[in-house]
């Protein structure tokens, strides 16, 4: 696990700890979260019940070393979507 992991999760394997990055939509969301053990950026739709909003199961996780191949490719989606 990476060191920033430990900080940013306070208690370092809190499984199901989430950090909400970016949001895309009302009911889309950019999270960074810990999952057994590991940190995985997800990308999913959110739903309201009760008054809270709770992620939904359409969506994507990328483990840390597939958001890197995203992050380095961010160019060329660019160059694609133009």
């Amino acid at each position: 696990m990476p060191k920033w992991a430990k900080r940013k999760f306070e208690g370092g394997n809190d499984e199901g700890a989430r950090i909400e990055a970016c949001e895309l939509s009302q009911y889309r969301k950019v999270v960074v979260r810990m999952w057994q053990g590991k940190v995985y950026v997800d990308f999913r739709e959110f739903y309201t019940k009760d008054g809270k909003q709770l992620p939904g199961k359409k969506g994507i996780s990328l483990s840390l070393e597939q958001w890197e191949v995203l992050r380095n490719h961010m160019d060329e989606v660019d160059k694609a979507i133009a």
